[in-house]
């Protein structure tokens, strides 16, 4: 994300929580939003609409130390947000939203299983649950860390949902699709249940997602 500068990833961070909010994935002040920024991230504030935020508002937190810069609170949930990034490498954007049929799994204790090749989008051969703890503890955080361990996406016990991207479009974009999965694995339940694609299917889905799309090397 060096190729655009602090004021541009910070009002793009804005633009990425309104579009969250807008979409009915976070209602009112749920959810957060954070972007990689040099040694650290840069964060949306704590109980803030997002419809109100300036890029001022937006906060930075260094990596290391983790000392807090700027005028206002992070979200509470910043130290899950560095548990991702330190868990995911390859990503650079973290969303985190609170969305109707994702949480309501999350809250059922429930995975979303292989039930559709698209599940594959998160990386494996489901998307997986991260155990409960209390929001905003360094616990909450690990066990993200361990949920995300070789996924791009989890579910949270109890809590919401977790995506990662190399860009905030690329989290954003994760996060709906994540919905749009849990919804249609809701459906699929109430019809009777659905059939579960294989591991070795799951793996030729993998397979084929590294040549999918227009993003090729020239």
């Amino acid at each position: 994300m060096a190729e655009r500068d602090e004021p541009w990833l910070r009002q793009e961070i804005i633009d990425t929580a309104l579009a969250m909010s807008h979409e009915g994935l976070s209602p009112g002040t749920s959810g957060n939003v954070s972007a990689r920024w040099n040694d650290g991230m840069l964060i949306t504030p704590t109980g803030m609409a997002y419809d109100e935020l300036i890029p001022e508002d937006i906060v930075f937190i260094e990596g290391k130390s983790e000392a807090v810069r700027g005028a206002r609170e992070p979200s509470s949930e910043w130290r899950f947000h560095f548990s991702a990034y330190n868990a995911r490498k390859d990503a650079n954007a973290v969303v985190h939203t609170h969305s109707r049929f994702a949480t309501a799994l999350a809250c059922c204790g429930k995975i979303i299983p292989a039930f559709h090749y698209m599940v594959a989008v998160a990386g494996g051969n489901d998307i997986p649950l991260a155990d409960y703890a209390t929001y905003g503890t360094q616990e909450l955080a690990d066990n993200v860390t361990a949920a995300l361990k070789d996924r791009s996406a989890c579910l949270m016990a109890n809590h919401g949902v977790i995506a990662c991207g190399s860009n905030l479009r690329h989290a954003l974009g994760l996060a709906r699709e994540v919905e749009v999965l849990a919804a249609q694995y809701v459906t699929a339940l109430q019809a009777g249940g659905p059939n579960i694609l294989d591991d070795d299917e799951v793996a030729r889905v993998l397979e084929r997602f590294k040549t999918y799309g227009q993003e090729r090397e020239r």
